[in-house]
C-alpha cells in the first residue's frame, strides 16, 4: 500500500463534496508530474486530502477505489476513483506541517503546485498522530 497527498481547491471540489458524494473520479489534474503520480496509484492506497487556499490544511482521508483510467474529458490524462474514508479529527495546517521535522519533508509542503504527491509511511503515521485521527 502507498500513501498520497491530493491537493484540492475547496472552492471547486474538496473534502466536503467528496464526503457528501461518497465517491468521485479525481479529475482535472493537468501537471505532468501529478499525472505520473496518478498513474502509480493503486486500488487500496490511502490519500490525505489537502485543501489549498484559503484553508491550507490537511482535512481528511480517502482511499483509491479504482486505479488510473483515461479521463473521459481529456483522454491524454488519467483519473482515479476515490472514496471518502474519514475527516481528520483535527485539521493540520500548512504552518503546523512546516514546523514538524517529519511533515516538513513532505514534497507537497515544499512544492505545493503538484496536485498528487507521494507520502512516506512515516509521514502518514505522523499526520494521523498529530491530527488525533484513528482509522
Amino acid at each position: 500500500m502507498k500513501y498520497w497527498a491530493f491537493l484540492a481547491d475547496p472552492e471547486d471540489f474538496g473534502w466536503t463534496e467528496l464526503e457528501r458524494d461518497g465517491e468521485a473520479a479525481w479529475d482535472g489534474v493537468k501537471n505532468a508530474v501529478a499525472q505520473r503520480n496518478l498513474r502509480a496509484c493503486e486500488t487500496g492506497d490511502l490519500i490525505a486530502i489537502y485543501h489549498t487556499s484559503p484553508d491550507k490544511a490537511l482535512i481528511g482521508v480517502a482511499k483509491i477505489t479504482g486505479g488510473a483510467r483515461p479521463d473521459p474529458k481529456a483522454e491524454e490524462r488519467v483519473v482515479v476513483d476515490v472514496t471518502a474514508v474519514k475527516k481528520l479529527t483535527r485539521a493540520l495546517t500548512l504552518a503546523e506541517m512546516k514546523a514538524d521535522d517529519v511533515l516538513a519533508t513532505m514534497s507537497f509542503v515544499k512544492m505545493p503546485r503538484v496536485a498528487v504527491q507521494p507520502i512516506t509511511a512515516e509521514q502518514w503515521k505522523k499526520l494521523l498522530a498529530l491530527s488525533g485521527t484513528r482509522l
